[in-house]
């Protein structure tokens, strides 16, 4: 399967909802909310990297980058997510495509670092870890990862967008 990446384009939205969708349809630890969020962060004008995966001239697959902030007051900091492949699609290297692509761009940008929640196995792959005095409160600690473009973390608490409590 040849996979494209390419930045999002203006009649993307509907299909980048649909396939964000069906990527969390069942799975566990979610409340479905993510293609709401995708789509509040859009609205809120903080979308930094919003990058496809296409094959077949078909969106497959999305990545959602925004800014964070963190209570140290450190500047640069972006979170990842939501990153969706279409289930029938996962476990075929979508999400890798993605995940180097929008990283390299973030990188590029001049951002500082990255972080992400999620499954450590995963995100461990791309550089991700967890570190001791960089939290997002309320998560278990091992699901809170970050990834560092110059080699130093911040220390505090991680707030997301208001746009990550959208609902619908």
């Amino acid at each position: 399967m040849d996979i494209q990446i390419r930045e999002e384009s203006a009649g993307d939205p509907a299909q980048i909802n649909r396939v964000t969708e069906q990527a969390f349809l069942n799975v566990p630890h979610t409340e479905h909310t993510e293609q709401f969020i995708v789509e509040a962060l859009r609205n809120s004008g903080v979308l930094t990297i919003s990058q496809v995966a296409v094959a077949n001239r078909e969106i497959i697959g999305h990545v959602a980058i925004s800014p964070v902030t963190i209570s140290n007051g450190a500047a640069g900091w972006f979170g990842l997510g939501p990153i969706s492949v279409l289930p029938e699609l996962q476990g075929q290297g979508v999400g890798s495509k993605l995940m180097r692509s929008s990283l390299a761009a973030l990188k590029s940008m001049g951002a500082t670092g990255c972080v992400v929640l999620g499954d450590p196995g995963y995100y461990g792959r791309f550089g991700f870890k967890v570190v001791d005095g960089l939290v997002y409160p309320g998560v278990p600690a091992e699901y809170f990862q970050a990834l560092s473009f110059d080699g130093k973390f911040p220390q505090g608490g991680v707030a997301y967008h208001e746009a990550f409590s959208a609902q619908g």
